[in-house]
């Protein structure tokens, strides 16, 4: 029996393919999917993603899950999520042949590391599913009478006629895989109302002196805490010749990216020995000062009393401008909160993700945009933003999940009419 309804879904990442799988599943023959794309192959960025180990989702319990997005389209993202939890896409994981294991932090992997056994063993499914795959095809948006338009690597244009549509064609911060927000003037002049993008776990810049970019640009700072406004975690972040990388930098980025668009700087502060008491610091470091060598360094009675690296020397001597405080009290207080002043977030192209794109009241319930109908949305072009570990791809996956059983009832209806 043919099909009975054409969809076009747009966009061949994580969420543009759960899409897809989502309604070969529920379609039951009744829908004939075809995933449009403009790159030579299917999921690009979640093989990048997946180059360090891909980390599918998080393990922690959903009410503290759920309160990690945040953004106009937050509360959005979280009904998607509590629809289609961490745990269904372990259990689809797993049912791909792709066990998972939870690593000490929570964060969940498959036992293979890399996105991809993951995403061929999927496109097999896919495949056996019905759906076509047809990349190397621009999106270009709608011709009059309403037919998506796309152009092929050719040149050619391509009219396709489709009964709904799934766009899910990623945020603006992968440029080189895709993700670069080509797709915002197509919807503009439809008068779907856009929020910019701006970068969202991203580094930021710090004016380093010459004498501190050419010697520690690259070091690793480990084992510290960090604190911005009333947030404080501990973890790690890397030097870079433009200021600072790393997974705790990302974790409070939005807000240090807020601070930056209000104030024109972020302060971060930097526990360089978060074990340590700070009255403790000030007895080792006054107990040196009584038993070290006449003369002796700044730079030794840091190293030695008070166990700190090179590169955490260099941010001392880096934040007080190489006159350190002369009693042991305010070197203590200074060593558990060394200031960094983050004066711009790093490019948008350079960000892990972005935040903005389709504005939260531009879409219903079911995902569909309220000034297109027919039309859905899922995955990075919504306004929403989490951090890494987990958090980004279970939203991917969620709102492509959400988008598709939204279309499927909207499709269901029509059909019934």
């Amino acid at each position: 029996m043919p099909a009975s309804f054409h969809i076009a879904v747009i966009g061949a990442g994580p969420a543009g393919l759960f899409a897809a799988e989502t309604l070969a599943r529920q379609g039951g023959g009744r829908f004939a999917v075809t995933v449009y794309d403009r790159m030579p192959s299917p999921g690009r960025k979640l093989l990048i993603a997946g180059r360090g180990g891909l980390n599918l989702t998080h393990a922690e319990p959903l009410d503290a899950f759920l309160p990690r997005y945040r953004g106009p389209a937050a509360e959005a993202v979280r009904e998607a999520v509590r629809a289609f939890p961490p745990a269904e896409l372990v259990a689809w994981a797993n049912g791909l042949g792709q066990e998972t294991f939870e690593g000490s932090s929570g964060r969940v992997f498959p036992r293979a590391m890399k996105a991809s056994p993951l995403l061929r063993a999927w496109l097999r499914r896919l495949d056996g599913m019905g759906v076509r795959l047809a990349p190397r095809r621009r999106w270009l948006g709608w011709d009059a009478d309403g037919a998506l338009l796309f152009e092929t690597e050719a040149g050619a244009r391509e009219r396709v006629a489709a009964d709904a549509t799934l766009l899910a064609l990623g945020g603006a911060s992968w440029p080189r895989l895709g993700s670069d927000a080509a797709w915002t003037p197509a919807l503009a002049e439809r008068g779907v109302a856009m929020s910019p993008f701006v970068p969202a776990n991203c580094g930021f810049d710090v004016d380093w002196s010459p004498v501190f970019r050419e010697r520690f640009a690259g070091a690793p700072v480990k084992g510290v805490a960090l604190t911005h406004g009333r947030t404080r975690l501990r973890g790690e972040f890397v030097v870079t010749a433009h200021g600072l990388e790393g997974g705790a930098v990302y974790a409070l980025s939005a807000d240090m990216r807020d601070a930056i668009a209000a104030a024109g700087e972020a302060r971060l502060y930097v526990d360089l020995k978060p074990d340590l008491r700070e009255a403790e610091l000030v007895e080792r470091l006054a107990a040196s000062t009584v038993g070290g060598r006449q003369g002796e360094s700044l730079t030794n009675r840091l190293r030695k009393a008070a166990g700190l690296s090179p590169v955490a020397i260099g941010l001392v001597r880096e934040a007080c401008g190489n006159a350190p405080p002369p009693t042991p009290n305010g070197l203590a207080r200074l060593i558990k909160g060394v200031m960094l002043r983050c004066v711009a977030t790093r490019p948008l192209a350079r960000a892990i993700s972005s935040a903005g794109g389709v504005a939260a009241g531009e879409v219903d319930d079911a995902f569909m945009l309220r000034r297109l109908p027919g039309v859905f949305v899922a995955g990075e072009m919504l306004d929403w933003e989490a951090p890494t570990g987990g958090y980004l791809l279970q939203a991917c996956f969620a709102t492509g999940h959400a988008a598709a059983s939204g279309m499927a009832a909207w499709l269901d209806a029509r059909g019934a009419a």
